[in-house]
């Protein structure tokens, strides 16, 4: 089936494609006629652009430039590229040293995304790919990203997200949640013991950028019958020590749990 494009859409793009080619200011005349489309029509674009935060208008000569949103999208992007691009070495050092499942995590606004994931050499088949979301309550990555959270940011988030049970191991009382956290907060580290998947059990360490914020995690995906008590230290180790390695290399300083 042949796949429909909204028009307006398209010509929204191509507005905003313009300021690529002529310039960063143009007038509503200039745009009009170089997408030979109506003045009425690119005003009316143009305004829903504006009022969107993608464009924004120079009171003096009532030209149009681009605006502050899109400098926030790309920022945002950018910061996502730049820690995979950073992270992965780390990730395969950390996946030959364990021989287990590595996965990365950013959060995005109540939700986690997997954007890097490296198998391990034994055969662990899991919900989770590059692209997938997932939820953050009760998700080892969303645990080591949530405990670093504000007091009231933790609380709209508990009060706002679906806490979805997915076994019988899924904790959804707030109360034990915020207990975890706390828990989570004095050792550097998470764990999810079943909650999303029976038999599965990971390790996860936040990851913080420059300004000592939890912008991701990354975690050590394993079936529960490989993490004895006597191996579980040595993951806990090595994931909070590549957690470490990859926020120092984000501009970092602060390293509180590293020890």
């Amino acid at each position: 089936m042949a796949e429909r494009f909204i028009q307006s859409v398209e010509r929204a793009a191509d507005i905003l494609e313009l300021f690529l080619r002529y310039g960063p200011e143009l007038s509503v005349k200039e745009i009009s006629a170089q997408l030979q489309i109506s003045k009425s029509t690119a005003h009316g674009l143009i305004k829903t652009l504006e009022h969107r935060g993608y464009l924004q208008q120079n009171p003096e000569n009532l030209k149009y430039k681009l605006g502050l949103r899109l400098f926030e999208l790309g920022h945002h992007i950018s910061e996502q590229l730049d820690i995979v691009d950073i992270a992965l070495p780390v990730i395969k050092d950390l996946v030959e040293e364990l021989k287990e499942t590595v996965h990365l995590v950013v959060r995005q606004q109540d939700e986690l995304i997997y954007v890097a994931k490296e198998e391990g050499p034994q055969t662990l088949r899991i919900y989770s790919h590059v692209g997938k979301r997932a939820p953050i309550h009760c998700t080892g990555v969303g645990k080591a990203i949530l405990a670093y959270q504000t007091e009231q940011e933790v609380d709209r988030i508990l009060d706002t997200v679906p806490l979805e049970s997915f076994t019988e191991f899924t904790i959804t009382d707030k109360d034990e949640i915020k207990r975890q956290l706390e828990s989570i907060k004095l050792t550097g580290y998470s764990v999810d013991d079943e909650e999303i998947e029976i038999g599965l059990k990971c390790v996860a360490a936040p990851i913080f950028n420059f300004k000592g914020e939890a912008i991701a995690s990354i975690s050590c995906a394993s079936p529960k019958m490989r993490v004895t008590e006597e191996r579980l230290p040595v993951v806990i180790d090595g994931v909070k020590k590549a957690a470490l390695e990859i926020s120092s290399k984000l501009g970092y300083k602060d390293v509180p749990h590293s020890r």
